[in-house]
């Protein structure tokens, strides 16, 4: 399930980094700044959850061994 959810983790990680790069070929101001900030916060949460599911799992690992 962790595996699962750091992958999905990690798409949305890529994701976000390709939508910030797109943010950069809008020409509104107004558009740019909130696909910027968008952009980011998805970024943000995605790499918060992935280093969460990664930490969980070697948590476990440890445990387990």
């Amino acid at each position: 399930m962790q595996t699962a959810l750091t992958i999905l983790s990690i798409f949305f990680t890529l994701f976000g980094i390709d939508l910030l790069m797109g943010s950069y070929s809008l020409k509104d101001p107004f558009n740019f700044i909130m696909t910027f900030f968008a952009a980011s916060l998805i970024i943000l949460i995605s790499t918060t959850l992935t280093a969460g599911f990664i930490i969980k799992m070697v948590r476990v690992y440890k445990n387990v061994k």
